[in-house]
């Protein structure tokens, strides 16, 4: 483990007991973490990048305590309906009918996006990203696992999870999302397809695809395609374990996506799949909730680039995922105009200090407790990964560094060193920002040299020195930079 951590308790909120625990890894010193990923039949949204860039920070803070983490994230592109009832509304069958492309040209079309955004926002890749079509042997073994159990039933060629059985065994199906069967009987509406089901709140592991259904496998009980929720747990299972840490996910798939993520993981393995449970709350836009139907709804790209009604400005990915990563994951987050624009302030004098740093003159005694000042970053990040208070001591040490240079305080040469390694960490590493103005300096830099060699080859050959010209363009392709000559010059691409 980092010896910063060996004094240090981690504690999480678990939403399963609605307590902070203490963390407690199945096996010391790893981590087994599933986040439910994207659904691939649309541009990711804002929302879903609160949750995933949540998980982010959760996934870096614990590697920088020193854990071997095993981080899962899954692509939904298969059996994502919004009932149970009604097949037609599979949302990858309606997109593809409405672009007029094949699924799997869906899939991979927002699949791209997903990744291009998130690699925007400095998100680190998961250690492991399934698909639910790459595992459908997996779900259907689940599922006849259920049925020989006695939790689900085939009827009409589906195949559903029985969650009367399920409670009549003790297993209590609510315990998650604090319900019971009585208020879920109450609450259900009534759907196409119920006549299907024993009971109303029995949810789909599998569905009987219609003649008109694109995407389709075999089974035991007829073409078809599985639930949505089965998938996690199948995933889950395989590469994690029938137990493992913990599962995050937006608040949103609490009930009854996570739910049932409980009960089939039990129902199969007679154990509570997952210890620490993660919920990431929701994010609105002008103090209302974010959504297309109302307009109300911006893209990451419309942001970017300033392509949108709501924003005076564009504003740097870095400067976004500022603004997102401040407020503690479990608190609503409202994003409007006068919120990024103060994040643009906040986000531009933290790296500023980070600059100045390096500038800093030591002197022989320190008036400031660096010490500490580190423990109580470590404090704020322990109670539940509480960024707020974490950035309120990340601007303590910021004001410290103006202090210093403005020789109002002092600081030895340890000292600082210790101060610009934590602040580096924590803002680099743990929050994972990058300083965007730094790397733009260092793009510029490096397109000055790539012209340069250009302008060197451009000479060779007017010097017909065909060799010294083809090696300064093989060299540059060897380093990922390709040049194109054309009636306007030679333009080059990274």
């Amino acid at each position: 483990m980092n010896p910063l951590y060996q004094n240090q308790t981690l504690k999480i909120y678990n939403s399963l007991t609605g307590n902070k625990e203490v963390f407690t890894p199945l096996v010391e010193g790893n981590v087994g973490m599933y986040v439910c990923g994207p659904t691939v039949y649309s541009n990711v949204h804002m929302g879903n990048l609160r949750t995933f860039m949540s998980f982010d920070m959760i996934y870096r803070y614990l590697t920088h305590l020193g854990y071997k983490v095993r981080y899962v994230r899954n692509i939904t592109d298969a059996g994502h309906l919004t009932d149970d009832g009604n097949v037609d509304n599979d949302r990858f069958v309606k997109q593809s009918r409405l672009e007029k492309l094949e699924p799997m040209e869906v899939v991979q079309k927002y699949t791209v996006d997903f990744h291009r955004v998130l690699e925007l926002f400095n998100l680190l890749p998961p250690s492991i990203e399934p698909t639910a079509t790459g595992h459908i042997v997996e779900q259907i073994e689940l599922t006849q696992k259920l049925i020989e159990s006695g939790f689900a039933y085939e009827s009409k060629g589906s195949v559903y999870f029985d969650v009367l059985a399920y409670n009549q065994k003790g297993l209590n199906y609510g315990a998650l999302s604090n319900r019971n069967i009585e208020e879920l009987l109450a609450n259900t509406r009534d759907l196409d397809g119920q006549d299907e089901k024993k009971n109303p709140q029995d949810f789909a592991l599998w569905k009987k695809a219609s003649p008109a259904h694109i995407m389709r496998w075999n089974s035991p009980w007829g073409e078809g395609f599985p639930g949505w929720h089965l998938e996690c747990t199948a995933m889950s299972t395989k590469y994690l374990g029938e137990q493992f840490d913990i599962h995050g996910g937006g608040l949103d798939l609490k009930f009854p996506h996570h739910e049932c993520e409980v009960a089939q993981g039990k129902a199969c393995n007679g154990k509570d799949p997952v210890r620490y449970w993660m919920h990431a709350n929701m994010l609105t836009m002008n103090g209302l909730r974010m959504s297309k139907s109302t307009g109300n709804y911006i893209l990451p790209m419309d942001l970017f680039e300033g392509t949108n009604a709501f924003f005076e400005k564009a504003f740097d990915p870095a400067v976004v995922r500022f603004f997102f990563i401040q407020p503690h994951y479990r608190s609503v987050l409202d994003i409007s105009n006068e919120a990024m624009m103060a994040s643009e302030k906040g986000y531009q004098r933290l790296m500023e200090a980070i600059d100045l740093i390096e500038k800093l003159k030591p002197s022989s005694t320190s008036t400031l407790d660096v010490s500490e000042w580190i423990a109580s970053c470590y404090e704020a990040m322990n109670d539940d990964f509480n960024t707020t208070i974490l950035m309120a001591h990340l601007f303590e040490g910021v004001r410290w560094i103006n202090l210093v240079n403005d020789q109002k305080e002092t600081l030895t040469a340890a000292d600082i060193e210790r101060l610009q390694q934590t602040i580096k960490a924590f803002v680099f590493d743990v929050l994972g920002l990058r300083n965007s103005k730094k790397e733009a300096s260092h793009s510029d830099k490096l397109s000055g040299v790539i012209e340069m060699l250009i302008a060197m080859r451009n000479q060779a050959r007017a010097d017909k020195n065909w060799g010294l010209s083809d090696e300064i363009r093989d060299r540059l392709s060897a380093l990922g930079i390709t040049l194109k000559d054309g009636k306007d010059g030679t333009t080059f691409t990274l």
